[in-house]
Order: structure tokens, then sequence, then C-alpha cells
């Protein structure tokens, strides 16, 4: 349970530095606008440690599953094998989940240097 509490803490700060350091950079040079370049490159990062949350949380959920309903069994089911394959798994699926939604974008057409006017850049909901 700890190891997967210190990777989902490991995650969150990674989730929440995507952001940060482009915010701060803007109220520093009091600009207001991201290069396309970076904005695939936040958006690929978001996503990334976003859906790295996602897939540990769904891990703790199966090892209180696994501690609750089989007590007895906890230890030889839920070894320190599986339990860092199962965050290799869920780093690996994040990873590919980030690196195709963010090839999707590279599809689209735009002129070569474009800047937006935001800190930060998402999908459309």
């Amino acid at each position: 349970m700890y190891f997967f509490l210190a990777t989902l803490s490991f995650a969150d700060i990674c989730f929440t530095s995507t952001t940060i350091p482009k915010m701060l950079w803007n109220i520093q040079t009091q600009s207001q606008v991201i290069t396309y370049a970076g904005c695939l490159t936040q958006m690929y990062f978001f996503i990334l440690f976003g859906g790295w949350d996602d897939f540990l949380l769904t891990v703790m959920a199966y090892d209180r599953f696994v501690a609750i309903c089989h007590p007895l069994h906890y230890m030889v089911t839920m070894n320190p094998r599986l339990c860092g394959l199962l965050v290799l798994v869920s780093w690996v699926i994040s990873v590919l989940n980030s690196l195709l939604q963010s090839l999707t974008l590279l599809r689209l057409s735009f002129r070569a240097n474009v800047e937006i006017p935001h800190f930060f850049c998402e999908f459309n909901q």
C-alpha cells in the first residue's frame, strides 16, 4: 500500500509540474503565449501523468480489494514483484495513451509559427 501511495504522490507532483513552470514564466515575463511545440509537449505530459494517476488509483483499488476479500492470501498475492509489475503496466499504458493523443494533434495542419494566448493547452471538451 505504501509503495502505491509513494508512486501516486510522485505522479501527482509530476502532474502539477506540467503547467506551473509555464504559468510562472508567463507571470515573470508578462507574456501570455505558448508556442505550438510547447503546447504539444505540455499536453503530452499532462495526459501522461493524469492517466498514470487514474491507472494507479485503479491498481490501488485492486490492492484494497485483495486485502479486504482475501486477507490471509494478501502477502502471497500482492508480492513486491506483482506490485512493481502493476506500476510498470500502468506507466506503459499511460505513455501509450498520451502518445496516441498527442500524435493525433500532429496530423492537424497549422502554420509554422503558431502562438496560443494561454499558458495551458487542453483538448476541447
